[in-house]
């Protein structure tokens, strides 16, 4: 067959047209199989797994069609041991079947640390020490001493702990201040609107404690709770009122932010020409 006649016969180009169409045919269902694998255009969003434990994401997990796996842990001593701390992708992300997700979660066992030396150092440095070693400061209490500010003992669930003794990391260690010889107080801050852990803070700042935590209905969940502020407090803070080093405040959380408006209402609508007895007055005050 010579090469004009190679390109003339008609058998050639209809061989080539079928190869074509079967390539093409292939393509097409390539591409179709492909949509079909991948779920092409069909995403949801990522659960919120946060605060779950294994035994309970796992059936939303296996719902969804999606894949998980625990990569690292860390301890949250208010947490509950194995929930969900953090994951990857984030909640609300969009995500397809199969997907992976990542998990930190909360250590069932919390990572030991040594019980530093406090006694002999002053309050202020006992506190950065603590943290440092991701132990938390609990109760400030004020003893009779000629030195003002010092910490002259540690205790740990109530009773001296000897400095190296290995305790859980995020544990809570009281302190035993001296007051000096003095009657000394300090003025009640205004706590109104902190989170818990602030107003723990500023209490330490101003030598006081927080005894009572009283959490509102609202407050329904771990995420709840940490986010919660102070809405009432009991002393209220009150200008030239001043307590005893060393005394406790009483706290109320909420996350109604309409608990912590000022009340004008009730008193602008009080008549300048009401006559209120003493004893009310003394409670509006």
């Amino acid at each position: 067959m010579s090469f004009l006649t190679f390109f003339t016969n008609k058998k050639i180009y209809i061989h080539i047209g079928l190869a074509l169409g079967l390539l093409i045919v292939i393509l097409i269902t390539t591409f179709i199989a492909l949509n079909i694998y991948t779920h092409h255009g069909e995403n949801f969003a990522t659960p919120d797994f946060s605060g779950l434990t294994e035994k309970q994401f796992i059936d939303i997990v296996q719902q969804k069609e999606l894949r998980y796996k625990i990569i690292d842990s860390v301890h949250i001593a208010d947490l509950t041991p194995g929930v969900v701390v953090e994951q990857t992708p984030k909640p609300g992300s969009f995500v397809k079947e199969n997907r992976t997700i990542f998990f930190t979660i909360n250590a069932y066992t919390a990572e030991q640390v040594p019980m530093p030396q406090l006694e002999e150092i002053s309050l202020r440095n006992a506190q950065v020490t603590l943290e440092s070693y991701g132990l938390r400061v609990g109760q400030l209490i004020y003893i009779p001493s000629e030195y003002t500010q010092l910490v002259l003992g540690q205790h740990y669930q109530g009773k001296p702990i000897e400095p190296g003794t290995l305790i859980a990391k995020g544990s809570t260690i009281d302190l035993l201040i001296g007051k000096g010889l003095s009657n000394e107080k300090t003025e009640i801050p205004d706590l109104k609107g902190l989170t818990l852990e602030q107003a723990i803070s500023l209490c330490q700042a101003n030598s006081l404690n927080i005894d009572v935590v009283l959490y509102g209905d609202s407050i329904a969940t771990q995420e709840d709770s940490l986010r919660a502020f102070v809405w009432q407090q009991k002393p209220e803070a009150n200008m030239g009122k001043k307590l005893r080093l060393g005394a406790s405040l009483d706290i109320w959380l909420t996350i109604d932010s309409a608990k912590i408006m000022p009340d004008t209402l009730a008193i602008d609508s009080l008549s300048t020409d009401t006559l209120i007895p003493d004893k009310e007055l003394e409670q509006l005050q």
